[in-house]
């Protein structure tokens, strides 16, 4: 814990199992210094995150740069809980390899056709649950 009970932090295991509850997350990339976030459907499976896109900027960003950040979070009136990933990502080519990415439950949310599926390896993953309330008093003022 940190804070007292505010913030959680939480085990591999429990982010996981998070990201399993959640379809709508976001990548974050680099190229040239110039870093940049994309909104992105996905799905968790034995330690990657899959995801299906058009040609256009993602992909365009992860063939110059592979490495990346992923976050999917939650959250309602009472607190929520964020989920981070980092890895690496491998745009699908291999007949073999897409037609196992057409089996994932990966469905595009917007009426667009989306050719390429990317994997991302997890190489490190972090979460935390998060308890909503009034901010303490950070002056110790009564």
């Amino acid at each position: 814990m940190v804070d007292g009970s505010a913030v959680e932090t939480l085990s591999e295991e429990e982010a996981w199992s998070l990201l399993a509850t959640r379809s709508l997350g976001r990548i974050a990339t680099s190229v040239g210094d110039q870093p940049e976030i994309f909104p992105i459907n996905y799905y968790p499976s034995d330690g990657k995150i899959y995801f299906r896109t058009a040609a256009g900027a993602k992909l365009s960003e992860i063939a110059v740069n592979n490495r990346l950040a992923f976050e999917a979070d939650q959250t309602d009136n009472d607190g929520g809980w964020s989920v981070i990933a980092k890895g690496h990502a491998k745009i699908l080519v291999s007949t073999h390899d897409i037609a196992e990415a057409d089996k994932l439950p990966l469905r595009s949310w917007v009426p667009t056709l989306k050719y390429d599926y990317v994997e991302i390896t997890v190489d490190e993953i972090s979460a935390r649950r998060f308890t909503f309330g009034p901010e303490p008093d950070r002056y110790g003022n009564q």
